[in-house]
């Protein structure tokens, strides 16, 4: 199997119940560690794990939480993985600095893990709605404002590009040849990912308007040019 049959099987047989009760807003929930008791066998399952992992960013003038879930395919050592943020309040009543982090940690976590495995839990408002601000996730314009994107240089790539400005025959399949390169799905190319996969392709481009186009089958798969390295 690979790493997106194995996350897809998963997805289908996940089942974590909302075991968790907030009094104040009178409604059922789960949080991080009902997620991840749920996934836990369903890794070991499937010979993969599910790792976690938080940085802190900046973002204008307000600092966010921002947490990476990863299913590690222990076969292939493929990686699926999807990010989540949180906002950290500048203060919250009756915690401390560590605990306002923690919180937002725990939130950011949750929603990443979410993502990952496909879990709905667009009703719940988490914990912390008992009357005081829960930390919240960024918004979609937010999210946008890292300073990577400010870069005017970073555009990312597009299938069109990959047909316009590169002639490749099957974009789908040059796709899927980069994000096993790369470890990394296409949605979440960062400058250096995009800036590499543009480097290969004007080098295969050159290749065939020099008559060497060579032909390779990747994952059954044939590329529309040569991949070699």
């Amino acid at each position: 199997m690979t790493i997106y049959e194995k996350l897809s099987a998963i997805q289908s047989e996940l089942k974590a119940p909302k075991s968790q009760y907030n009094s104040f807003g009178k409604y059922n929930y789960r949080n991080c560690e009902d997620i991840l008791e749920a996934v836990k066998p369903l890794c070991a399952k499937y010979k993969a794990v599910s790792v976690m992992g938080d940085e802190v960013i900046q973002i204008g003038e307000r600092y966010y939480i921002k947490s990476t879930a990863r299913l590690i395919d222990l076969e292939s050592d493929g990686v699926v993985e999807n990010t989540a943020y949180a906002r950290e309040e500048a203060e919250k009543k009756g915690m401390d600095g560590s605990q306002v982090t923690g919180a937002s940690s725990s939130y950011a976590r949750k929603y990443a893990l979410n993502g990952l495995f496909a879990i709905d839990d667009t009703k719940d408002s988490d914990t912390t709605n008992n009357g005081q601000t829960a930390p919240r996730e960024a918004t979609k314009a937010e999210k946008k404002v890292q300073p990577v994107e400010k870069n005017e240089e970073f555009k990312r790539l597009t299938k069109s590009e990959l047909v316009q400005v590169y002639g490749v025959s099957n974009a789908e399949a040059t796709i899927a040849w980069f994000e096993k390169k790369f470890g990394i799905v296409f949605k979440d190319w960062d400058k250096d990912a995009t800036e590499a996969a543009r480097a290969k392709l004007t080098e295969q481009k050159e290749k065939q308007e020099r008559g060497k186009a060579l032909k390779e089958q990747a994952d059954g798969v044939e590329p529309p040019f040569s991949m070699t390295d």
